[in-house]
């Protein structure tokens, strides 16, 4: 699926392409069980390298990092729940007293590396500041927007330190914001907020050699070949909520084939039986796997993933008027597209633009009809329109079940007389062009997921006015005054409930206007060993909690 880069899980989970996913539910082998102590998980990895630098990563909270690295908050995700954000070095997940533009974290007690040094404030604030410097580009960077004075910070190693994270002492931290934030407790659980001592930062080294916060210590690593994880001795259980620690050690086997890790797995046989596979199984394991009785018991498959959507230039002549874009909705054929992505399997036809698992989502569909659309509705608005014979370019990656899916929308829009010329270009190339300023396309197709568990995150980075252009994400170049008024609002709203309806409310309002045609909720399949207890894939993010697995001993 495309989308930036911000979910990737820093060269773990390649997010290049979403596969079909079987049509059965996460597998009774275990999303609740005890955790049992012992043994060694291995976990199949396609990339050929894990960076362990927090200012580099872009990791999920409950992947790779989360093992060996902590943050002052983290996500707490159960089979079925939406995600909720908890302490994790902290003792809470913040507080402020001036609306959400300044906030304060105490840290626990007793917190220690490795190596037995204290866990301090300023280690955090180090952290943080290094993610900065242009050497160590690449991470998640919600903070440095939002941070006083991070628009022109460029880190430790220019000498200065970044005024707006204060630590008054050794357990105390606070951040001073430009505008009030209400989802701050979700961006301190990214992973620039890791603790780095100083005095062992080596920029340089850094990503195959951290020091350790979570239960688990880099033992070895092989580049390109394996890592392996061994017990940190200083961690402590009783100050995690979220990390259970099952294995004794965790090995990561790099440059593993999908189709070989899930063909490993669906033999299950010798170490095999206590791994799992990072990425999505392949479809043609997943024929294989669904006449497989065992294998079957084994395939956990999410219930949504990310939003894969139609964006419609909004800039751009005819695509201006309302009401083409309001034909769009109903020309297009969601069921070929549908069936290009792999079918009913490979995800649920989409109709919102909050995706399923994000708390206070609300199902509605401003624009029913059958899934392969309303031909006499679509041409009624065109005539409308004064458009009957629209040409349009509809800019596409240059692969094969990209240029499936352009087809399908392609076909779509010819039955209501709308000819759609495919323009293929490389990966890269179509990140400039829908990032860029220029937006020489008329439509694309993308798949957006967002990078923390709120419904800002779904909104903003593809809606907001300031996301158009400038590396932004606004592929359809929507701009409204209104709904930047509402995004602001909900943005700085420190209620989560009252935030949730604000993200609700403007997700309607976007939809109003038609810049994006919703087509489908992805779904993702993950394949594990027979040994691999407490293996689920949560309501979001789509991908197995790591956090959580443990071994069946004996």
């Amino acid at each position: 699926m495309k989308r930036r880069s911000a979910l990737a899980l820093a060269a773990l989970l390649a997010l290049a392409g979403c596969n079909a996913n079987p049509d059965v539910k996460p597998d009774a082998g275990g999303s609740t069980g005890a955790t049992e102590k012992g043994g060694t998980l291995t976990i199949l990895s396609a990339a050929s390298d894990v960076n362990f630098d927090p200012a580099k990563s872009q990791n999920l909270a409950i992947t790779t990092l989360g093992l060996v690295l902590r943050r002052l908050t983290t996500w707490d995700v159960q089979p079925g729940k939406p995600a909720q954000v908890v302490p994790d070095l902290a003792t809470d997940t913040g507080k402020t007293t001036d609306g959400g533009k300044t906030w304060t974290y105490t840290l626990k007690d007793g917190l220690k590396y490795a190596d037995g040094a204290p866990i301090t404030a300023a280690d955090i604030k180090y952290g943080i500041e290094r993610s900065f410097a242009p050497e160590l580009s690449g991470g998640l960077g919600y903070h440095k927007s939002l941070l006083v004075g991070g628009a022109e910070y460029k880190g430790p190693y220019a000498g200065a330190n970044l005024a707006s994270v204060e630590t008054p002492d050794a357990k105390t931290i606070t951040f001073h914001l430009k505008t009030a934030y209400g989802d701050w407790p979700w961006i301190v659980s990214m992973p620039a907020f890791t603790p780095v001592p100083k005095a062992k930062d080596d920029p340089k080294k850094y990503n195959q050699n951290p020091v350790a916060s979570g239960p688990y210590q880099v033992e070895s690593y092989q580049q390109g070949v394996a890592v392996k994880l061994s017990r940190n001795p200083n961690w402590d259980a009783a100050t995690d909520q979220v990390r259970t620690a099952g294995p004794d050690t965790v090995v990561f086997q790099l440059g593993q084939d999908t189709t070989v890790q899930a063909q490993r797995l669906i033999t299950d046989s010798g170490d095999d039986r206590s791994a799992f596979g990072a990425g999505f199984v392949p479809p043609a394991q997943l024929v294989q796997i669904a006449q497989n009785a065992s294998a079957k018991q084994r395939l956990v498959t999410s219930d949504a993933g990310a939003l894969s959507y139609l964006a419609i230039n909004t800039q751009r002549g005819p695509l201006k008027d309302l009401k083409v874009r309001q034909a769009l909705q109903y020309a297009v054929d969601k069921r070929a597209y549908q069936i290009a992505n792999g079918g009913a399997i490979g995800g649920d036809l989409a109709s919102t633009l909050i995706t399923p698992g994000i708390a206070g989502r609300v199902d509605y569909n401003l624009y029913p009809a059958d899934p392969s659309g309303d031909v006499a509705k679509a041409k009624q608005l065109l005539a409308e329109a004064g458009q009957t014979s629209l040409k349009l370019t509809l800019l596409s990656e240059n692969d094969q079940p990209s240029l499936a899916k352009a087809q399908a929308i392609q076909q779509g829009l010819q039955r209501v007389g709308i000819t759609v010329t495919i323009k293929p270009v490389d990966d890269d190339a179509w990140t400039a062009e829908v990032s860029g300023d220029k937006g020489d396309y008329d439509l694309t197709v993308a798949s957006w997921q967002p990078d923390f568990p709120s419904a800002n995150g779904n909104i903003q980075p593809l809606f907001a006015s300031s996301e158009i252009g400038g590396g932004g994400y606004n592929s359809a170049r929507y701009s409204s005054p209104e709904v930047d008024k509402l995004i602001e609002q909900a943005t700085a709203e420190t209620d989560p409930a009252k935030a949730q309806a604000l993200w609700a409310q403007a997700d309607k309002l976007i939809l109003q206007d038609a810049p994006v045609v919703p087509l489908t909720y992805t779904k993702n399949s993950f394949l594990h060993g027979s040994k691999v207890q407490n293996f689920f894939v949560p309501a979001f993010p789509a991908y197995p909690n790591y956090l959580k697995v443990s071994l069946k001993q004996g």
